[in-house]
């Protein structure tokens, strides 16, 4: 063929690739409106017909903010929000502040009782835990503004950590998502350490081992936990974890955040493990592990995953029993596999000295024969010999993010 008819054919096959493309493109964006379409419908409120006797839109929302003032920048972030509600149009907020006795709970309950539309928790997971024992209560949304060390739940939620328009921008157009809420119990406390170290703190001989047992009693290492009911909505759990974040650090929380935590954990690398009796919707079972996770949902800071199969509103915990040997080679192993699975992937090496065992449960109970720490949502409950926990679905109502429907 001459060089025209080259030109032909390739001005052919051009055209071809063109109408494709454009006929692919056509049926993307149709496909497009009526996802668009389907999204509206399903998470847009309903729109009256118009008529002339149509009643009047219905007033626009008053917010309360439950505030923890330990929180860095909390008391500059004030004028901000008013700022912004007053900008949207909305009625002036209610502005309420935690303390140390009472950490949000009651605070929520005013602020429902005031006639709030949406109670936000501005601070970390211990103030939106609080918040949350009281909303659980009632049908009125949580909102949440993340200003704590870890804001588990945010991150689970897709809720923005470092940006308070774009919090405050899905609180106030965001949509109600009923989650589901966890439940812990220790139903019997531990007290042999808080008696060990009462001991040594009297009568050791070196005055040196008698400040060290009195800071950790100051310190509140020891204590017992009480037979009160917890909340929790992102992870409990008892052993390890719960001990690494009993000994993190204040200060170089406020400093530096999560990676406290781990600096934490290395203390406690070398620690004995456990001897755990185990009942999952009434199957038992007795096992040697380091910790064991109760878990509403996975996501950790750090892009960390450690329940990769949690769903946050299924009706069903995750639990996951970890356990090691080896010293630092069995955490090092430890570490991959939690990496590797929050990423899809599992370790099939047959000789592992690190291991993760995944489960789920409505109803766990625990009982670590030596004691240990239990912790729920970064909180610590205090040393405990048995635990039980429950879950109890989509009890709670919080604002997040308007979900995307895309292409599967």
């Amino acid at each position: 063929m001459d060089i025209e008819q080259w030109l032909l054919v390739i001005a052919l096959v051009l055209l071809v690739a063109c109408a494709v493309i454009g006929g692919f493109v056509l049926r993307e964006l149709r496909r497009l409106r009526i996802l668009r379409a389907a999204q509206l419908a399903a998470y847009a409120p309903d729109l009256a017909v118009i008529h002339d006797d149509s009643p009047a839109s219905p007033p626009p929302p008053l917010l309360a903010f439950i505030a923890n003032p330990s929180k860095s920048h909390v008391a500059a972030l004030r004028s901000p929000l008013l700022a912004r509600c007053a900008a949207e149009g909305l009625p002036e907020p209610l502005w309420l502040e935690t303390t140390v006795e009472d950490p949000g709970t009651g605070q929520a309950a005013e602020a429902v009782a005031r006639g709030a539309d949406i109670v936000v928790a501005l601070g970390g997971d211990g103030t939106v835990r609080a918040v949350a024992t009281h909303m659980v209560t009632t049908d009125v949304p949580m909102g949440i503004i993340p200003l704590g060390t870890g804001n588990l739940l945010a991150r689970n939620l897709d809720i923005p950590i470092s940006s308070l328009d774009a919090a405050f921008d899905i609180i106030l157009d965001g949509t109600s998502r009923k989650i589901d809420v966890g439940w812990l119990q220790v139903t019997e406390p531990d007290n042999r350490q808080l008696l060990k170290l009462q001991q040594t703190a009297r009568s050791a001989r070196r005055p040196a081992t008698r400040a060290r047992a009195q800071a950790r009693l100051d310190a509140g290492e020891a204590r017992p936990a009480t037979t009160d009911k917890h909340l929790f909505l992102v992870i409990s759990g008892v052993g390890f974890d719960a001990a690494m974040i009993a000994d993190a650090d204040a200060t170089l929380k406020e400093k530096v955040g999560w990676i406290a935590y781990f600096v934490a954990g290395m203390r406690h690398l070398h620690g004995s493990r456990l001897n755990a009796r185990i009942t999952l919707d009434g199957q038992r079972f007795q096992t040697q592990l380091r910790t064991l996770l109760i878990g509403n949902c996975g996501k950790l800071p750090g892009g960390i995953t450690l329940l990769p199969d949690a769903v946050i509103d299924d009706g069903i915990h995750d639990v996951a029993a970890i356990d090691t040997r080896g010293g630092i080679a069995g955490w090092v192993q430890l570490f991959s596999e939690v990496v590797l699975q929050g990423w899809g992937m599992s370790n099939s090496a047959p000789a592992k000295v690190g291991r993760i065992d995944h489960t789920q449960a409505r109803h766990v109970d625990i009982t670590i024969l030596e004691g240990t720490q239990a912790q729920v949502d970064g909180d610590i409950v205090g040393r405990a010999k048995s635990v039980r926990t429950w879950v109890d679905p989509k009890a709670l109502t919080v604002r997040t993010p308007v979900p995307t429907l895309g292409p599967r």
